[in-house]
């Protein structure tokens, strides 16, 4: 009770003096957040006899496409088959999978110890200097192994630049895109991978339940979501995101610049993901401070509905924009949209996810890939009312041979929102 009394008295003050509400609110909160402890402590990272069997996986599937080799940038992609995890900039750090051998490392001379602090894969290892080619030292390579002829794929992330360059110093290649090898094999996740999705969305719902009783009247969005990034990080996870939209801001997905505090009978709409080991979570919640009103209980029950028609329709085999327009369907039955039209569900109805918070393929209308066990997607059928408020639920799930699973159960009824 004096930690509640505690952060009231710090909010009165906070409200007078608004650039120290976030400090204060959290100060007020640390002996509560010193209470949590980590739950990813026994939880293991992808390890490098897996990441070999993925490189093993593409190299096969290369074979048979007839692609010479794949050009990677940093990424996930990178950090997927290699381990190494490094950031982009106009000096260029690259893999390269042969069809055949090990992997060639691509960076510059004063990066190299750096980059083999992460590769967890036997790769050769090239280094450039700042006035050499780091696209011509790929190009010798793939000569050298004869890799010049026929198709060269691209992961869709690399830049156009290291595209066109290599298109230009190997004109006997055609370049393609390795959407069919690298999309292909990180679209199935593993057990290890699923693992650690789980893992993940086990620290975001633990501070969602940590966070939902230290809400109080008077925060804002960004008061809500420091707590919520407190919390995660204690649990063991890395926060990403944390978005927390009040009131009338939650009538728009992503929310909107206007500031909205916390009231009695006010919608709060949270959208929150965090990684551990790489992989990541995603969950949103919708709550309503102390009272429910009539109109937001009945929204909130039909996205209820909305996400276990989705969950329901999420067959092995189905095409993927079947579960959307199951969705749809429904909630064009009760007289929202009709599509994407508001009132109503302005966006897909999920999305996959793995290392990416947004990876391919999307449970959109017209989506055409049929799924599969190993697939991973978010169920976020929210229903918007402009002007008014918004309510989404999102809890990720998994395909297994018998049909999905989740990671995270949805909650029963606003009166227990998580």
């Amino acid at each position: 009770m004096i930690h509640a009394l505690n952060r009231r008295t710090l909010i009165g003050a906070a409200l007078a003096a608004p650039m120290l509400s976030t400090t204060a609110i959290l100060r007020a909160a640390e002996p509560d957040l010193s209470s949590l402890s980590d739950l990813t402590n026994a939880v293991k990272s992808i390890d490098a006899a897996e990441r070999a069997q993925r490189i093993a996986r593409a190299q096969e599937m290369m074979r048979v496409a007839d692609i010479a080799a794949v050009v990677i940038e940093p990424g996930a992609s990178l950090t997927y088959f290699t381990g190494v995890k490094w950031s982009r900039s106009e000096r260029v750090t690259a893999a390269v999978i042969p069809r055949e051998g090990e992997a060639l490392i691509v960076t510059p001379f004063f990066e190299e110890p750096s980059v083999r602090e992460t590769l967890d894969v036997p790769a050769e290892v090239h280094v450039w200097q700042e006035d050499e080619s780091p696209l011509a030292l790929i190009a010798a390579w793939l000569k050298e192994r004869k890799l010049t002829t026929g198709k060269l794929g691209i992961e869709e992330t690399a830049r156009f630049f290291v595209s066109d360059g290599l298109g230009a110093l190997l004109p006997g290649v055609r370049i393609v895109s390795a959407n069919p090898i690298v999309r292909a094999i990180r679209m199935i996740k593993t057990p290890a991978e699923i693992t650690l999705m789980q893992a993940a969305t086990d620290v975001t719902i633990a501070a969602y339940r940590w966070t939902w009783p230290r809400v109080e009247a008077g925060m804002t969005g960004k008061d809500v979501s420091a707590l919520m990034n407190a919390a995660t990080q204690k649990l063991g996870g890395e926060p990403l995101f944390s978005m927390a939209l009040v009131g009338e801001a939650a009538a728009y997905p992503h929310g909107s610049r206007k500031v909205h505090r916390i009231a009695p009978g006010e919608v709060l709409l949270m959208d929150c993901g965090c990684s551990v080991r790489d992989y990541e979570s995603d969950v949103s919640r919708t709550f309503s401070y102390r009272n429910v009103r009539p109109e937001v209980r009945k929204v909130w029950d039909q996205v209820a509905k909305g996400q276990q028609i989705a969950f329901a329709a999420a067959k092995i085999g189905a095409p993927a924009g079947t579960i959307d327009d199951a969705v749809r369907g429904y909630y064009e039955s009760l007289g929202y949209g009709p599509r994407y039209r508001l009132p109503g569900l302005s966006h897909r109805t999920g999305h996959g996810i793995g290392m990416d918070g947004h990876e391919p393929i999307n449970l959109v209308h017209g989506e055409t890939t049929k799924l599969a066990a190993g697939m991973c997607f978010s169920d976020e059928p929210g229903l918007y009312l402009p002007g008014k408020f918004g309510v989404r639920l999102e809890d990720c799930l998994h395909m297994t041979d018998a049909g999905p699973k989740w990671f995270s159960e949805p909650p029963k009824s606003i009166d227990a929102p998580i």
